[in-house]
């Protein structure tokens, strides 16, 4: 029996393009071997990679000036690339701290910049997106830096950043769920595991302005310009990810875009956040105008229960709701793939529970 997963990273897929994967694993575009096995040479993987860009561009809207790469080490290993590929010793970045993927952020970017935190929303308990008038940049700032949705904590930015320096965004939890203007941004990065596929490959959008610059000491896989030029295959790319991705934003397409993502989205979103406003048994720690589409903390009046509700609801067909270890509570993760239906189950058991315990 396939479950509503509700995990926040690797997260719940399209059922249909696991089930396209799986009809061709063996036998791979009649090739007589799987998609694992072809040469990410070979004109029939290299037309992939490049379906898979080509896809990138339509449903984002990248505008020319722009290079779409798919790499290695996850967002995490973005934290030191991007500092490695856009500052020189001695400059100074500007990073707003909004929770844990922030501040891992600005641990690595410290390795070789001065970083001014332009915003921290630490009394809040990062429950919290600063005032988009607060934000004190640092005037000549190699960049500046924001994580658009911390998926532990659930806050997401309501807004994009004005600034001077180029803007920076960590995505990895929004990218595909919604239209963006690209053109307002440097550089965005996102690991695949959340919205564009499985774990594996990190899709990074750069301003071509911004690459061919890269410190020395750069590892070369890491370098945006050597990256580009090699067409994101300088090494092995992880192929099987890199063609599950393909395929996932071929669904994206067929069922609406980034508009169809939007409106679905915002409606499981809403729906949750309704059905834990409306009890007294649940809440959500975070500000209403910061709240996340895509991941979404509550708590139970009665800690001691939060065990009991997990276990519970996995028993149900409902898995992976324990907040992240660092927090507590329950977390949803609602990401594209996950249907409505999983959502109105997941209220549905919320109700039961309530109604056993309240």
């Amino acid at each position: 029996m396939r479950v509503y997963n509700f995990a926040a990273g690797p997260a719940t897929m399209p059922l249909e393009v696991l089930e396209e994967a799986q009809s061709q694993l063996s036998d791979w575009d009649s090739l007589g071997m799987s998609v694992m096995e072809v040469s990410h040479r070979s004109k029939e993987f290299v037309s992939v990679a490049d379906e898979a860009t080509s896809l990138m561009r339509e449903l984002m809207g990248i505008p020319e000036g722009y290079s779409v790469l798919f790499l290695q080490g996850g967002a995490s290993g973005q934290f030191s690339a991007i500092p490695q590929n856009l500052t020189a010793p001695g400059d100074t970045v500007d990073i707003v701290n909004t929770g844990s993927w922030s501040k891992k952020a600005i641990a690595e970017a410290k390795k070789y910049v001065s970083v001014n935190v332009v915003a921290d929303e630490k009394a809040s308990n990062y429950s919290t997106v600063p005032d988009a008038a607060s934000l004190a940049q640092t005037p000549g700032a190699a960049y500046f830096h924001y994580t658009a949705n911390e998926t532990i904590g659930g806050v997401e930015f309501d807004y994009v950043p004005d600034v001077d320096a180029a803007l920076i965004c960590d995505m990895s939890s929004t990218i595909m769920s919604r239209p963006i203007d690209v053109s307002k941004f440097g550089l965005i990065y996102a690991g695949a595991q959340k919205n564009l596929g499985p774990a594996g490959i990190t899709v990074v959008i750069v301003r071509d302005d911004l690459t061919g610059n890269a410190r020395p000491e750069t590892p070369s896989v890491w370098d945006y310009a050597q990256m580009a030029a090699a067409d994101s295959m300088l090494n092995t790319p992880p192929t099987l990810a890199l063609y599950l991705l393909n395929l996932t934003l071929k669904w994206v397409k067929k069922n609406g875009g980034l508009e169809g993502m939007a409106a679905r989205n915002q409606a499981k979103a809403a729906k949750l956040y309704e059905a834990i406003d409306n009890s007294d048994f649940y809440s959500n720690p975070v500000a209403p105008n910061a709240r996340s589409w895509m991941n979404v903390p509550f708590l139970v009046a009665d800690p001691s229960l939060e065990k009991e509700f997990v276990s519970s609801a996995a028993d149900a067909g409902l898995t992976n709701l324990s907040g992240h270890r660092s927090v507590g509570g329950m977390r949803a993760s609602i990401y594209n793939a996950m249907p409505p239906e999983g959502v109105d189950a997941l209220i549905d058991f919320m109700k039961e529970f309530e109604q056993k315990h309240a």
